[in-house]
């Protein structure tokens, strides 16, 4: 066996251990929570979405203690990037996905602004104790009116939620707890398997570890949101399967994030400047187009989603085009800023006075 296959064998079994163990986690954290009293709405608001962002943690978590604060960082930015590209336009692919008016008021000017927090506390070069500090507040915060206007909301809103088993607590507490550390334990394993196949790989062929993490750790850290949003959409829920990713993306950045960067200490967790001046403002982005698209008659349809994995391709070519082609890089960058950015930012702009067209003559 080469040396690359192993190292490939290696990731993807980090990923298998890591879903297993997301869940293993949900299912033992979700009865326990049936067993303890606490409401589906809340359970689903937490306990679930907790689980699909387990893996981020994990690896997140695990790749700062091993002094890969690049892995750490370019792994959040690199699933959010996959969760809105990928996992939305996937997901319109096999339905069109009806948005609740929530998501436009509410949600994702949630997400933009939190993503530009992060920008911007990043922008410095360090992410400091204090600021992880504060995205765990601003999280709290965040889940606690979650929950009180989520019990307002009309009964459409709350059957958005991820359905949780009730018929899981007749397994019991120790089940249940067993199913918690059993989960724990394989996400530990998971992620420490990962990142070592990742620091190999970026070491044995001399990539940036900024790159794998945008790449191939996201990706994989990404399969729970992934599956669960085309799970949803087949079924019809499309609701939950836009809800997934915008959820999973404010998670990544105020839980997993805001735990890394509390547990760096005085040391705090070292953004690599390119993450700074290219990957956050594309994280950004991608957020911000989302509006536009969530505009058009309450939907996303095929044709966006089509439009949202075209997008990521063309991401993840510039990633990759250094490390394989480095020749054509800059004429394909070219093409990027000068022709296929403008033509997105017209397209989008377009949709949007569109929008407030519609919005003027309807209140009119």
């Amino acid at each position: 066996m080469t040396p690359l296959i192993q190292m490939i064998l290696e990731i993807i079994l980090g990923i298998a251990l890591l879903f297993g163990g997301g869940e293993l986690f949900v299912q033992g954290a979700a009865t326990l929570a049936v067993l303890l009293g606490i409401p589906q709405l809340v359970i689903g608001l937490t306990v679930v979405s907790l689980g699909t962002s387990a893996p981020e943690l994990f690896v997140s978590v695990g790749s700062f203690f091993k002094s890969s604060d690049a892995l750490a960082v370019s792994n959040v930015i690199g699933s959010n990037i996959f969760n809105v590209l990928v996992v939305l336009g996937s997901s319109a692919l096999i339905m069109p996905l009806k948005v609740e008016s929530r998501l436009v008021r509410r949600d994702i000017p949630l997400l933009l602004a939190v993503s530009a927090a992060v920008w911007g506390m990043a922008s410095s070069g360090k992410i400091t104790w204090q600021s992880g500090l504060a995205l765990l507040i601003a999280l709290a915060i965040n889940t606690i009116w979650e929950i009180r206007t989520a019990r307002e909301e009309p009964q459409g809103i709350k059957e958005a939620e991820p359905e949780v088993n009730l018929e899981l607590a007749s397994n019991g507490w120790i089940k249940a707890i067993l199913g918690i550390l059993a989960g724990i334990f394989l996400l530990g394993i998971g992620s420490e398997v990962l990142i070592n196949g990742a620091k190999e790989l970026a070491s044995s062929y001399k990539w940036s570890e900024e790159v794998i993490g945008l790449t191939i750790v996201s990706a994989g850290t990404s399969m729970p949101e992934l599956i669960t949003s085309l799970v949803a959409a087949l079924k019809g829920r499309t609701d939950l399967a836009i809800g997934n990713v915008v959820g999973s993306s404010l998670l990544n950045q105020l839980l997993v994030l805001g735990s890394t960067a509390l547990l760096s200490g005085n040391q705090g967790v070292h953004v690599e400047s390119i993450l700074i001046q290219k990957d956050f403002p594309i994280m950004l982005f991608v957020t911000l187009a989302c509006l536009p698209i969530f505009w058009t008659k309450g939907r996303i349809s095929r044709l966006e989603g089509a439009a949202l994995l075209s997008l990521y391709g063309l991401y993840l070519t510039d990633q990759l085009l250094p490390l394989t082609q480095s020749t054509i890089q800059d004429e394909f960058r070219l093409i990027v800023i000068f022709i296929i950015l403008p033509l997105s930012l017209i397209i989008l702009t377009l949709k949007s006075l569109r929008y407030w067209r519609l919005i003027k003559r309807i209140r009119s």
